[in-house]
């Protein structure tokens, strides 16, 4: 590991209480690490990249609007959970076990990432 990382490991975690009170800033924390372990793998196109984002990010972001566009993604999933469950019955209606199988998948997929996004602390 080189200096320079490992010294960003330090501030990352001496600093993650910070981060987690500011959904821009751990946005910030999350490209940060992206970077990290980009240059760890050499990969400078996706160093550049990340390095870009970050810049915009340290711009543009907005805590507010951050949060509203995560409450968007949320009704989204809710909206898809409640497609899936429209699927799943007109499967069951028809008694279809492989499609009630199909169905079912992906409910259980679409309910994951529900609990993932509303896991997330913004």
């Amino acid at each position: 590991m080189t200096y320079r990382t490992v010294l960003a490991l330090a501030l990352v975690s001496l600093s993650a209480g910070a981060y987690a009170s500011s959904p821009c800033l751990e946005k910030q924390q999350d490209i940060q690490r992206e970077i990290h372990y980009a240059e760890k793998h050499h990969n400078q196109s996706r160093i550049d990249g990340l390095n870009k984002a970050l810049r915009e990010v340290k711009a543009k972001c907005n805590d507010g609007q951050l949060r509203a566009e995560h409450q968007k993604k949320i009704d989204r999933q809710k909206d898809e959970i409640a497609e899936r469950r429209r699927e799943l019955d007109e499967a069951k209606a028809k008694g279809d076990a492989d499609k009630i199988s199909k169905r079912e998948h992906k409910l259980n997929e679409a309910q994951e990432e529900l609990k993932a996004l509303e896991s997330r602390d913004y």
